[in-house]
């Protein structure tokens, strides 16, 4: 099978092509960053997924047509990206997509969305729980969401097959390479700067990168899947912020006892941050909004409608939290990390 990894320079886009050619299938990579490692011996467009000509170009790169896209491709760091790139880049990045795979009839497509898309919604959620979606990085992925769903009710595209499209929709993801939340936390208390504030008994649903791809590709198979299908992927059992962290102490042989203040005391300390942020609009790694994501919000998500279709998850997450922590012993923790912000304008040409 032939298959166009969009945003195949990142992350997620190194395991899927690690999976997928494991497998014997053949990819080609369309991004604006330039790959490095393994996958950078695939076949790669450099491109904007808000270029239709960049798009065409990547589904026409092989010599036999692309089976399946996984458009991983999106606007999605939480600092730094204006309310009309996200939509941009998400929702309009979807619809040149679509046309594209209708030009080249193309019949497969894995979309990766987001739990942001139900906001605070009160638990359990579910696949099926209101979309109260408070950001715009939330918003355009339920957008783009609602131009899939649209284009697989279209029925058959030109080659008379099935257009169908398989939505998941992951929580924090994370695992060896990745250098977002768990990252940062790892980093925190390992270097012995952590400090825990409260009781952090609040629920974290986290997944593993290993898993995510896994399940995707199970679902691959899953023949009563639906034309238009979404998935929600968290590693269960869920862990507290508080367990989160103790497993991290473990792994790094530094003891189960985090350093402990009350909430009252961090928010205090935050607050200079949140100054300093006003004036400068720098990203720094303090504030009361991190405190209090950390260990006040909740988000907790299900995943009963992936594990009802027989999939278990290959690695326990308390062992995927120890794989990322020896790859940050082992070399990790002195790679730089990249932030690609998506630029505002889309890159043509």
């Amino acid at each position: 099978m032939n298959v166009l990894i969009t945003g195949g320079s990142g992350f997620i886009g190194g395991y899927f092509h690690r999976e997928l050619t494991e497998r014997g299938h053949q990819i080609v990579n369309l991004d604006l960053v330039d790959p490095t490692g393994p996958i950078a011996d695939v076949p790669y467009v450099k491109g904007d997924v808000r270029d239709p000509a960049a798009v065409r170009k990547a589904l026409a790169t092989l010599d036999t047509p692309i089976d399946h896209v996984v458009h991983l491709a999106a606007a999605h760091h939480d600092f730094g990206i204006d309310h009309d790139t996200y939509y941009d880049v998400n929702e309009n990045g979807a619809r040149v997509i679509t046309e594209a795979m209708d030009e080249h009839h193309v019949p497969e497509l894995t979309f990766y969305s987001t739990v942001a898309i139900y906001g605070e919604t009160p638990a359990p959620v579910t696949e099926d729980s209101p979309k109260e979606f408070f950001t715009p990085y939330g918003g355009s992925k339920w957008a783009a969401e609602q131009v899939f769903q649209a284009w697989t009710e279209k029925g058959p595209n030109g080659a008379g097959k099935p257009r169908r499209c398989l939505t998941i929709r992951p929580t924090v993801t994370f695992g060896p390479n990745n250098f977002a939340n768990m990252y940062s936390l790892i980093r925190q208390i390992n270097s012995g700067k952590y400090a825990q504030f409260g009781p952090a008994s609040n629920f974290k649903s986290l997944s593993y990168v290993e898993n995510i791809v896994d399940a995707t590709l199970h679902l691959w198979d899953y023949p009563e899947r639906a034309n238009y299908d979404p998935y929600n992927w968290i590693d269960k059992p869920d862990l507290t912020s508080g367990d989160i962290a103790v497993v991290i102490m473990e792994c790094l042989g530094k003891g189960s006892k985090p350093l402990t203040f009350p909430l009252w005391l961090g928010l205090a300390a935050g607050l200079p941050f949140d100054v300093v942020i006003k004036l400068t609009g720098k990203n720094l790694p303090i504030s009361t909004a991190r405190i209090k994501k950390l260990f006040c919000q909740q988000t907790k998500f299900e995943a009963d409608k992936v594990l009802a279709t027989g999939y278990t998850p290959k690695v326990p997450l308390k062992v995927g939290i120890d794989r990322m922590v020896q790859w940050y012993l082992k070399g990790g923790k002195d790679e730089q990390a990249v932030w690609h912000i998506p630029p505002a304008k889309p890159v043509t040409g």
